[in-house]
Parts: structure tokens; sequence; C-alpha cells
């Protein structure tokens, strides 16, 4: 393998490589999640209103509060029961499910990207050492090519 201090391999060979320099910005930065969104103010205020109804149990609460006004839908008849569905209870409870699962599926987003993202990081270390390697055969395949022209040129 590598002594990244000396740069050499373990036959001692020397290299001149140069990493890429993404590789050093990419470990400075880390992965992009889903939180790394909250900018200012305005971003932290609507994130904090959007987590606290975002809860199954604010669907839970919303849904008593619409069940309130559903004997009085019931009294008026089919237009208004057909309008307390619609406007109180699928707005008020499906909101915030829908938001719970909007979470559940951003948190998967999360892990999907930073799995991704040390995957990545694997994989160019990988192909960083891959270069290295090419050049350390290049530089022998060079030198066996002049010690041949060498002993062709003695001959």
């Amino acid at each position: 393998m590598r002594n990244d201090k000396n740069n050499q391999s373990i036959s001692g060979r020397k290299t001149n490589h140069i990493s890429n320099p993404r590789i050093a910005e990419r470990k400075k930065a880390g992965p992009h999640l889903t939180r790394d969104e909250h900018i200012g103010f305005n971003g932290w205020l609507a994130v904090l209103i959007t987590n606290s109804v975002s809860t199954m149990w604010c669907a839970y609460i919303f849904a008593a509060i619409a069940l309130i006004s559903l004997p009085a839908a019931i009294r008026g008849g089919t237009a208004p029961l057909v309008s307390w569905v619609a406007q109180t209870f699928l707005q008020l409870v499906l909101l915030s499910v829908i938001m719970v699962g909007q979470k559940v599926a951003a948190a998967a987003s999360d892990k999907q990207a930073l799995q991704t993202y040390k995957d990545t990081e694997v994989l160019l270390k990988m192909q960083d050492e891959i270069h290295r390697l090419i050049e350390i055969n290049n530089e022998l395949t060079q030198e066996i090519h002049s010690s041949i022209i060498k002993k062709e040129i003695i001959n």
C-alpha cells in the first residue's frame, strides 16, 4: 500500500501523484442533507411549525376537532355533510398525515444520500489509488523501455 506522509509505495518508489482537489472538498463539505436547508429565521420558523404539525398526534387532534362539527353537518343534509368531509375533515386530518409521510420520505432520502456519499468517497479514494498505481506503472514501463533501448544500443 501507500505511506501518505512521503507519497511512497511499499516498494519505496516515490511518485509525484497529486490527489484530485475535489476529494478534499467533499471531505470538508460532507453530504448535503434535508436539515441543511434551514436558512435564517424564516426557515427555522417554517421547520418548527412543520415539525409540530406533521405528527400523527396532531392528525388525531385535528380529527377530534373536525368530529365536533360532524353532528351539525349530518343534521344539515347532504350538501353540508359533503362540505364537512371535503373542507373540514380531509383538509385538517390529511394535511398532517401527508406531512408525516413527507418527513418519513425525507428521512429515507437523507439516509440514501448519506450512503451514496459514503460509497462515492470510497470510489474516489479507489480511483485516486488506481491513478497513483498507473503513474508508477508508467514510470516502470518507461524504465524497462529505456533499459531495452540501452541494451540494443550496446549490442
